[in-house]
């Protein structure tokens, strides 16, 4: 099944964006393309195949459409000549579930986690001359193996889906001096009316950072210089705020200075805003965003494509998703049990959407009856709390994301409480949603942890009360199928309820937002998540096709519900 961008892939324009907004150097070289391939059930030794990176290889996509246990990636590349004196790191997107990287021959990097970007410096690794080789065995074995997988499965069905090995976004290298910026942290102050920032670096000697803020016509709006590896403070009086009315984003230019002279230099963004509970008029905790409740309604998005299964075929297509989302009258968007790659929080920031994180979910047996899965062990957990730390330090400064999911219906859960505290201390700006669906499924017993308490109720939509000091959500509602011929993965097509036309969708789509709306106005809901944005494989309830190619329901009358639902749910 191909998507409106399958035929724009090729091995000389495999997403050559940019691919860390948040972090940008005017030099760098992308390694995406064609590599040399072999894969199977035991670690190959040599290669005998080409994939398309980083399209991982059980995609159309990739050339490969097939899974493998063990992966073995190898390409030659080059180093520009103007690159010499410089260190050359190595960056990779994400590679799922473990990999081993090499340079020459020279082990360079071993990574665990297949969410998460990771780099290494390989400039010592780099032999004289122009061609180097590159090397990357990976070992995947989705829901047999210790580390978080969402909804990837050796045998998809229902709603589980094809899995996706290996390297599946992009490969890069840039050049850098010794001392250098390695990361940055933006924390927005709204109560201050500006941000601090952190600039993490490398390198010997005890020195300084300069950082300038400007507005979005260039105008300079702040400015500060202090010690690096400590928090500058940046006013930005007056402040405009960011909200998805108004995606206002400031954009930096942090410089890394020996004595006064800059030694790096890396452009950046960020959007002024705070995330908050809020009491309405009768006392009950609601989401705020700037001090003020707004409702939070949008779409489960589970960033799956016929094409490329967890890559999008193009940045357009990655960018498609979200434009489609607003122009729905959404204003949020939940990222389910799957991360993104940086460009989709970029575009998320600039159009101006709020996202929910989800955590990718450890593996469970869904056959099961509730409540006899057993507790993952102890790999399992830490793999699990190490690369939930990860995301969120790689998250941080995207103003889009304002509500992390650690939890989804009891999936490989554990801990609950304690993985609250452990993403509090890790990121206090952000409210949690410690267990999504706690009402439902295989969820342990509700703790009280987190700010949300979160109810799944199919079709629904839910009506559950404000209790305690937590905002209350559908956290999932909805789930109205529709099966358009022509637009089918390959099976037997399900969802929570059918219909049989886009007028029949379109009428069912507007009763259970009328009922939204009741249990908004009685109950003091705070947001609502409506399953799906778009079809998943063999599940059809997306108000998209799985090819993107069809919008199911009206698109006028829809976003008019979506609207009316806000504006309910914002005194």
């Amino acid at each position: 099944m191909s998507t409106p961008w399958t035929d724009q892939v090729g091995p000389d324009n495999a997403l050559p964006e940019y691919p860390r907004p948040q972090l940008t150097r005017p030099r760098w070289r992308n390694l995406n393309g064609l590599w040399d391939y072999a894969g199977g059930a035991q670690r190959p030794t040599r290669t005998d195949e080409r994939i398309l990176v980083p399209y991982p290889p059980e995609s159309a996509l990739s050339g490969i459409r097939r899974h493998d246990d063990h992966m073995l990636y190898r390409r030659e590349f080059a180093v520009p000549r103007d690159w010499s004196g410089d260190r050359v790191l190595l960056h990779f997107g994400a590679v799922d579930q473990r990999a081993e990287v090499s340079v020459n021959g020279r082990e360079v990097a071993v990574h665990e986690g297949g969410c998460t970007a990771f780099s290494a410096d390989i400039t010592d690794a780099l032999r004289p001359g122009r061609r180097q080789e590159l090397v990357v065995a990976v070992e995947d074995r989705n829901e047999r193996g210790p580390h978080p997988v969402g909804k990837q499965r050796d045998d998809p069905g229902g709603i589980l889906y094809t899995g996706a090995s290996g390297i599946w976004q992009t490969v890069w290298l840039e050049p850098v001096p010794e001392q250098h910026i390695t990361s940055l942290a933006i924390v927005p102050d709204v109560p201050g009316g500006g941000f601090e920032l952190t600039a993490r670096t490398a390198g010997p000697g005890a020195l300084r950072v300069q950082a300038v803020v400007t507005d979005a016509d260039g105008r300079e709006v702040a400015r500060a210089t202090g010690p690096a590896d400590r928090p500058l403070r940046l006013p930005v009086g007056p402040p405009r705020l960011w909200s998805p009315d108004d995606p206002h984003l400031y954009d930096f230019t942090v410089r890394l200075l020996d004595d006064a002279a800059p030694v790096d230099e890396v452009g950046s963004y960020a959007g002024l805003r705070s995330v908050q509970l809020v009491a309405d008029a009768r006392g009950r905790p609601r989401l705020g965003l700037n001090g003020r409740i707004l409702f939070q309604h949008g779409p489960l998005d589970q960033g799956y494509w016929p094409d490329g299964i967890h890559t999008a075929p193009t940045d357009e297509a990655l960018r498609s998703d979200l434009e489609q989302t607003k122009r729905l009258g959404f204003n949020t968007v939940r990222k389910h049990v799957k991360v993104e790659p940086a460009r989709w929080y970029h575009w998320a920031d600039r159009l101006g959407l709020l996202v929910w994180q989800d955590m990718p979910s450890l593996p469970i047996d869904l056959a099961d009856e509730p409540g006899s899965n057993p507790p993952p062990g102890p790999e399992a957990r830490a793999h699990f709390r190490a690369e939930q730390l990860d995301l969120v330090d790689q998250l941080r400064n995207s103003p889009s994301v304002v509500v992390w999911v650690p939890f989804n219906e009891g999936w490989g859960e554990f801990g609950t409480a304690a993985i609250a505290e452990l993403v509090r201390a890790a990121d206090p700006t952000r409210l949690i949603d410690i267990s999504s669906g706690v009402n439902c499924c295989y969820s342990l017993p509700d703790t009280g942890a987190g700010d949300i308490y979160d109810d799944h109720t199919y079709v629904g939509p839910g009506r559950p009360e404000v209790t305690g000091g937590r905002a209350s959500v559908d956290g999932e509602y909805g789930g109205l199928g529709l099966a358009e011929e022509g637009h089918l993965w390959p099976g037997e097509t399900n969802a929570y309820e059918m219909t049989t036309s886009r007028a029949e969708l379109t009428r069912r789509y507007g009763e259970v937002s009328r009922e939204l709306l009741d249990a908004v106005r009685d109950r003091g809901i705070s947001a609502a998540i409506y399953t799906q944005l778009t079809d998943v494989e063999n599940e059809v309830n997306g108000l998209l096709t799985y090819d993107r190619r069809v919008l199911k329901p009206d698109p006028a009358t829809t976003r008019a519900h979506n609207r009316a639902v806000i504006e309910e749910g914002t005194p």
